[in-house]
């Protein structure tokens, strides 16, 4: 099984992309791995994610994952597409089972004490914080962090270019994700992709 830590220290943020449009996929992932961000993390939310995921694993040095796997049928398939991990928004039995005998690793989603316990009780120590800001934000997390020693956390949900060095200070936080890189509500512009790339690979503290 690839190593999750690799995956969520290999760059300060982690793109959250919803590509609508196979042809966007090969233009942003060069954008941003060019950029300094090799983490991508395509959510299944439209036709074209399985395929996008295919189509960016062709780009070198780009580390290819699914998001929003909401049961084992997506986890096998993004599997199937060739994706090196996968992200849950929360963490089923289904799911669980399904993780641990695949080939590939998730990072199950958590919003409460209860979830990162029931997500240990299966043996995951990497999460994510979804909805972060909405689940408390830094003040909920900081708490959480003070409990669970040993868990490294990916919060996603709500953070922004001023926010994430914040995040990112707090010792539990391996990674945060970020849906700014590549705003849905605009236009494919490669230039802009890789800007916003390299100031996102610069803000960890």
């Amino acid at each position: 099984m690839p190593d999750i830590d690799r995956i969520l220290t290999a760059a300060p943020v982690i793109p959250v992309l919803v590509i609508e449009r196979l042809a966007d996929a090969l233009p942003v992932a060069r954008a941003l791995v060019e950029g300094g961000l090799p983490v991508l993390e395509v959510t299944l939310r439209t036709p074209a994610a399985l395929d996008a995921i295919r189509a960016m694993k062709s780009v070198e040095g780009a580390i290819v994952g699914a998001g929003t796997v909401l049961n084992p049928a997506q986890y096998e398939a993004a599997v199937e597409a060739g994706a090196e991990f996968a992200v849950s928004p929360g963490l089923t039995d289904r799911i669980a089972a399904a993780v641990g005998g695949g080939p590939v690793p998730l990072l199950p989603g958590v919003a409460s004490a209860a979830e990162i316990m029931r997500a240990l009780d299966h043996g995951f120590t990497r999460l994510k914080f979804f909805p972060a800001e909405a689940a408390g934000g830094l003040p909920a997390l900081k708490a959480f962090s003070a409990v669970f020693r040993g868990v490294k956390f990916c919060p996603t949900g709500g953070i922004t270019p001023a926010k994430a060095p914040e995040w990112l200070a707090v010792e539990s936080v391996a990674c945060v994700g970020g849906s700014w890189l590549v705003p849905p509500t605009e236009g494919v512009d490669p230039d802009a992709i890789r800007e916003r790339a390299r100031r996102a690979a610069a803000l960890r503290p």
